[in-house]
């Protein structure tokens, strides 16, 4: 799986309470535009929207299911359960970013996946986002 890389405005909306990460709504989308992790804010309007909507893709990707979002000792640790996107007729792609945001934020972007080349799912194919749920998406301490 890909390093997760944070957004700076995350970390700035975290400071100023604009994420409530235990009741969320996340979503993750696929794109092939690079994020630019020190610009980026939002969803949709600063990060490119990429591969249209169809062929098994849903606009704004998949929403997330968040498996757990407590701290123990002084760390707040975010899991979420993976997700499938599965192709049909077309496919779908081509893309290499998994972004995740906050849809109930104003979709307001937290973090991504680099897989360091682009990818295109064919008619049937499944591409799996396995997230840590060991360790969580992300800690704050």
């Amino acid at each position: 799986m890909a390093a997760f890389a944070k957004y700076n405005t995350f970390i700035d909306e975290i400071s100023k309470g604009g994420h409530n990460l235990q009741t969320a709504v996340f979503k993750c989308a696929l794109t092939n535009t690079a994020p630019t992790a020190a610009s980026d804010t939002v969803w949709n309007t600063t990060v490119a929207p990429a591969p249209a909507a169809g062929n098994g893709y849903t606009a704004g990707g998949n929403t997330l299911t968040t498996s757990s979002a407590t701290t123990t000792a002084g760390v707040f640790k975010l899991v979420l359960a993976d997700t499938v996107f599965t192709a049909t007729a077309g496919g779908i792609g081509p893309f290499r970013y998994v972004i995740i945001y906050n849809s109930s934020a104003s979709n307001k972007v937290v973090g991504y996946y680099d897989y360091a080349s682009s990818i295109t799912l064919n008619d049937t194919e499944t591409f799996t986002v396995d997230f840590d749920a060991a360790n969580g998406v992300l800690t704050l301490t």
